[in-house]
């Protein structure tokens, strides 16, 4: 079955990093695109970043840009983000995401939370 973990998550000062990871098991991981996704308390799910399979291609919602970066190390079925410079407003329960024979799968979260 489909499993994603994800850990990484803690406490950080504004202006500071984390990386997160995401470690896959169930399925071919190298075959599929991978999310990273945020939510807060009595919020929709804010997309974050994604990475293509093959190409790595990614692409970041402009809240991150700049500032993120998504990658995956498809030897280790594990996708990563990376966050710096980060900002109060991306304090989120962090998850990642894919979608498998019409089905989206997500992790338990992590948590992030950025203050002073």
């Amino acid at each position: 079955q489909v499993r994603l973990v994800e850990s990484g998550g803690g406490l950080a000062q504004p202006g500071g990093s984390l990386r997160l990871s995401c470690v896959a098991s169930g399925f071919m991981f190298n075959a599929y695109t991978m999310w990273w996704y945020r939510q807060t308390p009595g919020q929709e799910p804010e997309y974050v970043a994604d990475i293509r399979p093959y190409s790595q291609i990614t692409k970041y919602a402009d809240s991150v840009k700049g500032r993120f970066t998504i990658s995956r190390d498809n030897t280790k079925n594990t996708v990563y983000l990376q966050m710096n410079n980060l900002k109060p407003e991306d304090t989120a329960l962090y998850y990642c995401n894919v979608l498998v024979s019409g089905t989206d799968y997500r992790g338990q979260g992590t948590q992030v939370t950025v203050t002073s």
